[in-house]
């Protein structure tokens, strides 16, 4: 029976590279922020490459929702969901969550709000996806892991985070070959460049975050549900 882990991240985080250790698997297929068609077509946001994600996924929270539950090719013992926190609006139904494995991939709020500050100069809590984090987790539970710890040693963690999931680790999760893969979103050519580049997990960086002072507040904001999940990590 195929283990389906819905891995909940916020951005500016290292879901992507977390993605790229789970796809390394030989028994598992990954699946790219499966949400994100769906997201743009209610918010009307206008995110790079836009058009070619409306065309590239279902835009119905229902058809996708079937996709990560129904029948898979090749039965793979894990299926791999890579998930965006905030893509999880208020209008999608939550009763198929309780078909998924879930887990939980958490930063600091400084180090996210510093970092999401460079590319959008006012994002809000919900940007950040915190409460909705919040929420999957009061629902349904599930390891979660921090991303600093994941760098600090990611083998230990992987270890840890593998064996609350129900499945073993695989050496192979710590290293990659660099470059696209067939599985990336097609938003990939905007945003995984980093990723593109690596191969494997990047180095801890133990330098405290650069907040701007007009942020602080959102920082603080978000720092209970921070707080909340990280009493929790493995």
């Amino acid at each position: 029976m195929t283990i389906r882990v819905a891995m909940w991240s916020g951005p500016r985080n290292i879901s992507t590279a977390m993605m790229r250790s789970f796809g390394s698997r030989a028994d598992t297929v990954v699946c790219d922020e499966p949400l994100y068609a769906h997201y743009l077509t209610v918010t009307g946001l206008d995110h790079p490459g836009r058009e070619e994600i409306l065309t590239s996924q279902p835009a119905r929270w229902q058809d996708v929702a079937d996709a990560l539950t129904g029948p898979l090719p090749g039965d793979p013992a894990v299926f791999y969901q890579k998930h965006m926190t905030h893509h999880l609006l208020p209008g999608i139904g939550r009763e198929w969550l309780g078909r998924l494995t879930h887990a939980f991939l958490i930063r600091d709020p400084e180090h996210v709000v510093a970092s999401y500050a460079k590319v959008r100069g006012e994002p809000t809590l919900e940007d950040l996806g915190y409460p909705q984090q919040a929420e999957i987790f009061r629902a349904f539970g599930g390891p979660v892991v921090d991303a600093a710890d994941v760098l600090r040693d990611p083998e230990r963690t992987l270890r840890l985070l593998c064996a609350g999931l129900g499945f073993a680790f695989d050496p192979a999760m710590l290293t990659w070959a660099p470059g696209p893969r067939p599985d990336d979103g097609v938003w990939a050519p905007h945003w995984y460049a980093s990723v593109h580049a690596s191969t494997g997990f990047a180095p801890y960086d133990p330098r405290p975050a650069d907040v701007p002072e007009r942020l602080r507040p959102l920082v603080e904001a978000a720092r209970p549900y921070y707080e909340e999940l990280a009493a929790h990590r493995l």
